[in-house]
């Protein structure tokens, strides 16, 4: 059964308004810049799990020279990452396939980068995945992550569940802490855990004020009145969530050794 697709044109064109065209996570290029920080990636493979629009995937082999094989489980984002690839003339390094959940259609020790913004905050079984790409990396090869985490383990207060039903994404939330436990548990070493909660928490301040103000305008002519309100609402509840600490923002990374 294909994957029921949970991003509708709406949220993507409030994504892209508020981080680019192409991206789907915070901070746009300058978050993958972040994300690959220390890695020569001239002519390696890079594995993007949750590759969205493409705008990352791209941006890896124009800025970086990788080659990159972006995988989504969802059909429309995969085609408007291939549109945005040829149109940039990356087709010859870039190239994009549709998956379902599961083992990724990697070859064992082919890849030498699996990066990720924001995939794995979806995933329930981390630990599985983890250890898939754990599989598909060459000795040497690194894992680099950027999600959405909680601050602790336990039940979720009502700001949480509120900014969930607004986002109308399927999360899976666990703590930074422990995304670096199991990629230990699943053989990674040299873990690295880097909280990004305090930038965040800045600009998901700027992001709101946006909507409400510059950018109202170009939200209406795009999705009309209503879902402009509820954007503006959604990033109003993700904003609490960020201020009272709940919700974080985390970088993890780990080497195949």
């Amino acid at each position: 059964m294909e994957h029921a697709n949970e991003y509708h044109d709406a949220m993507l064109d409030t994504c892209q308004l508020l981080w680019g065209e192409g991206f789907l996570a915070p901070g746009g290029p300058g978050n993958v810049a972040r994300m690959v920080g220390g890695l020569d990636l001239k002519d390696r493979l890079v594995v993007d799990v949750g590759c969205g629009l493409g705008g990352p995937a791209c941006v890896l082999a124009e800025q970086f020279g990788a080659r990159v094989l972006g995988l989504d489980l969802e059909r429309p984002l995969i085609e408007r990452a291939r549109e945005r690839a040829a149109q940039r003339g990356l087709a010859d390094r870039v190239r994009f396939e549709v998956v379902g959940p599961g083992a990724l259609p990697c070859e064992d020790a082919s890849v030498d980068l699996v990066i990720s913004a924001g995939a794995f905050t979806q995933t329930a079984d981390k630990r599985a995945a983890f250890r898939d790409c754990y599989r598909v990396l060459k000795i040497g090869g690194a894992i680099s992550l950027y999600d959405w985490v909680r601050a602790e383990a336990g039940e979720l207060s009502g700001d949480m569940q509120r900014w969930i039903e607004l986002e109308g994404l399927t999360y899976q939330l666990e703590t930074l802490e422990r995304y670096g436990e199991l990629l230990e548990e699943v053989g990674f070493r040299e873990v690295a855990l880097e909280d990004a909660s305090t930038w965040y928490r800045r600009q998901v301040a700027v992001e709101h004020a946006a909507l409400r103000g510059p950018l109202f305008g170009r939200m209406c002519e795009l999705m009309g009145r209503e879902q402009t309100e509820h954007f503006i609402e959604n990033w109003r509840a993700m904003r609490v969530v960020c201020e009272t600490g709940e919700m974080r923002q985390g970088y993890t990374r780990g080497v195949k050794s």
